[in-house]
């Protein structure tokens, strides 16, 4: 099962360093997702980040960073499906570049999971919010049942995103998930690093591979 980490949605002073620590403890994939983010500000927080983890990091937003520092991908937002143009001309420069770049997107019905006419050639999409927020803000709105059912029905691999925490990866797993995004779970926490070395024991725990 693939294990993503996005960033806070809030600038933490030592962000980046705590980032790095969760590279280093075996996080393979980290959405850097600031919508607010100029684009210099984008550039100078992956600056911060040691290079050999840049092929680990998806951006949410000025795309084109991904080529100058060689980043594994990009996600496509709302915003970047509207404007099909601009997205498809960057999109094509940047597999020039690299063949092998990932593009994410999100999604928020099952609908969308099981339309067979895909605008990209989505790596993987999220699906939100799976489950119950950790801060009581919304509410899951889909059934295991049905979860479960459009697993087996869609060809995208899909990744929950939404209330995901520790207690969260077994249902996870039975619904049949490619993977889980944690989020409030590791920033809403003093230590997200520990917070996110005690992820990979409960993974090891109930005995799921991790991508």
């Amino acid at each position: 099962m693939k294990l993503i980490v996005i960033s806070s949605s809030k600038t933490l002073d030592n962000e980046a360093e705590i980032v790095t620590k969760l590279f280093e403890s075996g996080l393979e994939t980290f959405h850097l997702r600031k919508h607010k983010f100029s684009t210099n500000m984008m550039r100078n927080y992956i600056k911060k980040i040691p290079e050999a983890y840049h092929n680990r990091i998806i951006i949410h937003s000025h795309h084109g960073l991904a080529r100058k520092f060689k980043l594994r991908g990009v996600h496509l937002t709302k915003s970047h499906l509207k404007d099909s143009v601009k997205t498809w001309a960057t999109l094509k420069i940047l597999r020039f570049f690299n063949p092998d770049i990932e593009i994410t997107t999100s999604y928020n019905n099952i609908g969308q999971l099981l339309e067979k006419n895909h605008s990209y050639d989505y790596s993987y999409v999220f699906l939100s919010p799976v489950f119950d927020s950790l801060s009581s803000k919304f509410q899951s709105g889909f059934t295991e049942h049905s979860l479960a059912s459009a697993m087996r029905k869609t060809t995208y691999k899909v990744v929950a995103r939404g209330g995901v925490d520790m207690d969260a990866i077994a249902k996870g797993d039975k619904i049949g998930f490619h993977g889980m995004a944690f989020y409030s779970a590791l920033w809403k926490k003093k230590d997200p690093t520990a917070e996110f070395n005690k992820v990979i024991e409960k993974f090891k725990e109930l005995n799921i591979p991790i991508e």
